[in-house]
């Protein structure tokens, strides 16, 4: 059964229809990732979808007691209300799991009722009851998995007590996400999950994501995630969603045969038509004009019924790099650097002596704060290096693509922009090269401080391209451009004849792209460099956890045999206790059957009996639990 489906849905923006026909299920369990270029209306759809926006028609269906977690974008995140924003992230955490707290409360009184001498039975019952269902609903583990969480997205644990109200934009959201992963509903829906992640806790999400019973639509524009999560891809256009089996890498396959499928399938169409028209044409008039006249009548029936339309072509940025002049072999040579803070005296990493010779394309990668850009700037002579010198080589252009776009006027308009970079320049050269970058008609004429971040990205990448150069330094550039555009560039990129620095949280790019992968953050302050690209990156983190689990279970192992050591001894000592409590068993037994006709003398023996029954119970429990232990293997 569907937890969610939808039929015929269409929503317009005034008179612009953004789309229409679109039919949908959601089935339990589903992966899901909704793919489409920006402006498509992607997350207008998911709003639909989970009954925070209408349709102009159509109708959604929902699952009786659907419980929905759905995280915006960014830019449309707001706290729910009245939520205590003085309350720190791991409060804010622990709300996930209030029936388990409450549990938790009564399990403290009923524990303080049976300390009490009047303790009935019906406590005893009621304690075992609850503290069951307590540990099958993961009682005694929510602890651990708030801290997973908050770890896997990359808090810290001094930021544990950090109230919300101090929470930056990107920590907001991701605080939220784990707070929705927590609450682990039925679907979640997830709008751009992966912005404000680094590649750590990108990864951690998809292996969340992966083994989790529930349902998860994904709108995302990181192609690598989505290879790793999705189970199916949907394809939003004007006209309805396209459905895919598989995930990402497996969509592009099948959308280039369909569309192949579809190209084929049209120009058959076409020649069918020319050939019966071209007949119908020449004898409407003539001796076999009731053949014709037949043909006529099929053909119209054909073209209402039948008709094919004609393949699309999707409107995408128009990318191709070249350089002005080449560069000489050696591009950057590093000796004895160290990349840090020298005012500050704060070292942040040391970089192995390297020569990165022209046509190389190096992936820079490491987590959030590590110090990439730090480095980036240092390459550039805009930062000062810790120690040790870094030397450009000759003949070199570098084009600087920077994650802020730093280099944008905001109160120029996008064509004075790309004018003011390029002086000799015709306005209507510049309308005509904007153009490629979809910036038509009145577009040309916005202030850049009006911008979306994928509009600013595209005309950042204009100016790029427009300088010639050989060598790309290029900050994330693939943010905020939509999955069409990134292909382009990427394309584009794979036959730039110069040399590129790439510092990006792109694994799909960078696995693609980099002939070298250089990491920082991950060893002691040390970078790491890898010749061989992103997959022996991979390979060799996956060994180095292989020799790290490796030591944790010799560790283990090691800490097993001495605490088999330990429990032997206690044995020894916990069989003698059970014979010195048998042997007074024994003894005030024989006094029982003694003094049978003294009541008083009976009865004070054998309460004494009872306690020493009840010490015997418990060292015997505590033998068999140790006597387990010291049998395993």
């Amino acid at each position: 059964m569907s937890l969610l489906s939808a039929q015929s849905l269409a929503r317009s923006f005034g008179a612009e229809d953004i789309f229409q026909g679109v039919d949908l299920a959601v089935p339990d369990g589903a992966r899901i990732a909704m793919v489409g270029p920006n402006g498509a209306g992607k997350t207008t759809l998911l709003r639909i979808l989970i009954g925070e926006d209408q349709s102009d028609a159509g109708v959604v269906h929902r699952k009786r007691n659907l419980r929905i977690g759905y995280l915006p974008q960014e830019t449309s995140f707001q706290w729910e209300s009245g939520l205590d924003l003085d309350r720190c992230v791991y409060d804010y955490y622990l709300d996930a799991f209030l029936s388990l707290r409450q549990m938790e409360q009564r399990l403290a009184e009923l524990t303080a009722d049976m300390a009490a001498k009047s303790c009935s039975e019906d406590v005893i019952t009621q304690y075992g009851n609850l503290e069951e269902r307590f540990e099958l609903e993961g009682g005694y583990l929510y602890p651990v998995r708030i801290r997973q969480v908050l770890r896997g997205l990359g808090f810290e644990e001094r930021e544990y007590e950090r109230p919300l109200k101090n929470l930056s934009g990107g920590e907001r959201t991701r605080a939220f996400l784990g707070r929705l992963l927590l609450d682990s509903p039925d679907l979640l829906v997830l709008d751009e999950p992966t912005n404000h992640l680094d590649i750590a806790a990108i990864e951690w999400l998809e292996s969340w994501i992966r083994g989790w019973a529930g349902a998860a639509l994904v709108v995302s524009h990181d192609r690598f995630f989505l290879d790793r999560i999705a189970e199916a891809i949907w394809e939003l256009t004007p006209s309805g969603i396209n459905t895919y089996r598989g995930n990402y890498s497996a969509y592009l396959i099948q959308r280039r045969e369909r569309e192949e499928l579809h190209r084929k399938a049209y120009q058959a169409q076409q020649a069918y038509i020319e050939k019966e028209s071209d007949y119908i044409r020449r004898n409407i008039a003539g001796q076999n004009t009731r053949q014709a006249q037949g043909r006529r009548t099929r053909l119209e029936r054909m073209l209402r019924d039948e008709k094919i339309d004609r393949p699309k072509t999707d409107s995408t940025v128009s990318i191709e790099f070249h350089a002005a002049q080449r560069s000489g072999e050696k591009v950057i040579e590093t000796m004895d650097l160290d990349v840090g803070f020298p005012d500050d005296n704060d070292l942040l990493f040391h970089v192995p002596d390297l020569v990165l010779h022209r046509t190389e394309r190096v992936a820079l990668i490491g987590p959030n704060g590590a110090g990439k850009t730090t480095f980036i700037r240092t390459i550039l002579g805009e930062h000062p290096p810790f120690q040790g010198t870094v030397q450009l080589g000759a003949s070199l252009q570098i084009g600087y693509f920077a994650q802020a776009h730093e280099g944008l006027r905001q109160d120029l308009s996008v064509l004075d922009e790309l004018l003011k970079g390029a002086p000799g320049m015709q306005p209507g050269e510049g309308r005509d090269y904007l153009a490629q970058f979809l910036f038509k008609g009145d577009d040309i004429y916005k202030l850049v401080g009006d911008l979306s971040g994928g509009e600013r990205g595209r005309l950042a990448l204009a100016k790029l391209i427009q300088e010639g150069a050989n060598f790309l330094l290029l900050d994330e550039p693939t943010n905020h451009l939509d999955l069409p555009s990134q292909e382009v560039l990427q394309e584009a990129l794979s036959v730039f004849p110069g040399t590129i620095l790439l510092v990006s949280h792109d694994r799909y790019l960078v696995d693609a792209l980099a002939t070298q992968v250089w990491v920082v953050g991950e060893s002691n302050g040390q970078m790491e460099v890898y010749l061989d690209g992103y997959q022996e990156y991979l390979e060799a983190r996956s060994r180095k956890e292989e020799e790290r689990q490796g030591k944790k279970v010799k560790t283990k192992s090691a800490s097993r045999e001495k605490s088999k050591g330990r429990n032997k001894q206690e044995l020894k000592v916990l069989e003698e206790d059970i014979e010195a409590l048998e042997r007074k068993l024994a003894l005030l037994s024989s006094k029982l059957e003694e003094f049978s006709q003294d009541h008083t003398l009976v009865r004070k023996h054998g309460e004494r009996y009872a306690e020493i029954q009840h010490q015997l119970e418990l060292k015997m429990k505590a033998w068999e639990t140790l006597a387990n232990e010291v049998s395993e293997p």
